[in-house]
């Protein structure tokens, strides 16, 4: 069993990739092909937003979005302490401070709560000023945007959304990364939309935060690449990558996200009681990155996962430790109170198979393992 399957997905779309990667490799257009002007195009109007600029990978998105709004030494950014380490390491990168914030038990994703409580003890403080916050679409889930965004205005925050699992999550019909002031996701392969290498995406609807990042990501370039008017990175999708995504948006439009929300449900009634399901709040909609659940306690869920190692069932834990507890950040960032959720679910998480193309019998076998161990 495949925790995501990668191989069967190629197997179901085979021969479009392997003519679109052929159709790139006979026309020689590795870099800025025609086929990454398409993308970005399609990539926009599924997300509904004006301006899409893809990039190198997920970590490169959420940097530029960094340098675009000039986040420097001296700013505070707030960032959930439970999510992968680049949505904050960006932070560290401008030279900002960032400023862990805890988590909802319930989503895994930012709490509105603690962001308020944490923006104010800062502003208290008067060491930083209070520049923007990273709202995490965890495990597929859209952040609580709609509370995000009272609290952003409030204190005069730029809301970055960090995408890269949310890709295809939508609250109330309006589609993930369309919330941000900037938002970004990634193409990593495991992701809910995922190339065959590193790739990312940044969106906005302002023209001239477009017009920025298109410069940033070609060494600042101005009128032409040998024009550079500012310091940017050397950030571009590969011609082959973007071909690839074209094939594999349409299958994940026309059946994947479907497919992938059946398994969910199943998983979510089998699971019922037995232990603690992901929860999506009415009007939310998950792309399913990851399907989490929650254990009593770390032994539970090492014991678990154990347990399904030795029945051929891989399982991960995202993520075993909080961002506050990095040591790379020992040094670098701010912790205001003890964020006990993220604490508590790094102990308790499990992360089960998860995929468009598992199977009915996939699940049972999970379910039952599960079932029996505990």
């Amino acid at each position: 069993m495949q925790f995501r399957d990668l191989k069967q997905q190629y197997q179901m779309l085979k021969n479009d990739i392997d003519n679109a990667m052929i159709e790139v490799a006979t026309n020689c257009n590795f870099i800025n092909g025609q086929q990454v002007k398409d993308l970005e195009q399609e990539l926009a109007e599924y997300v509904g937003v004006k301006h899409c600029v893809t990039c190198a990978n997920g970590t490169d998105a959420l940097t530029m979005a960094m340098m675009a709004w000039g986040i420097k030494a001296g700013d505070a950014v707030f960032v959930p302490d439970f999510t992968f380490f680049s949505s904050g390491e960006i932070v560290s990168h401008a030279g900002a401070t960032p400023v862990f914030v805890d988590v909802n038990m319930d989503t895994f994703n930012i709490s509105t709560e603690s962001l308020e409580l944490t923006v104010k003890q800062v502003v208290a403080d008067g060491k930083l000023v209070p520049k923007a916050v990273v709202a995490v679409d965890l495990f597929g889930l859209p952040a609580d945007f709609n509370a995000i965004r009272k609290i952003a205005n409030k204190y005069g925050l730029l809301v970055l959304e960090d995408g890269a699992q949310g890709f295809g999550g939508n609250i109330d019909g309006k589609m993930a990364c369309s919330f941000g002031d900037i938002s970004t996701t990634s193409f990593f392969p495991a992701k809910p939309l995922g190339c065959y290498g590193d790739g990312g995406a940044v969106f906005t609807d302002d023209d001239n935060t477009a017009q920025l990042l298109e410069s940033i990501r070609v060494h600042g370039k101005g009128k032409m690449k040998y024009d550079n008017v500012r310091i940017g990175l050397n950030s571009r999708l590969d011609t082959i990558q973007a071909a690839i995504l074209s094939v594999k948006l349409k299958a994940f439009r026309d059946y994947e996200l479907a497919n992938i929300n059946n398994a969910a449900v199943q998983y979510t009634a089998a699971l019922a009681g037995i232990v603690k399901t992901p929860v999506i709040p009415e009007g939310f909609y998950s792309s399913w990155a990851q399907y989490t659940i929650q254990l009593a306690n770390k032994e539970t869920r090492d014991n678990l996962q154990a347990a399904l190692k030795q029945q051929g069932i891989p399982s991960m834990v995202y993520y075993p430790k909080p961002m506050h507890l990095q040591e790379a950040f020992n040094e670098s960032a701010v912790t205001i109170g003890m964020l006990d959720n993220t604490v508590k679910l790094c102990d308790t998480v499990l992360s089960l198979p998860m995929h468009p193309y598992l199977k009915d019998k996939d699940v049972e076998k999970v379910v039952g393992v599960i079932k029996k161990h505990l």
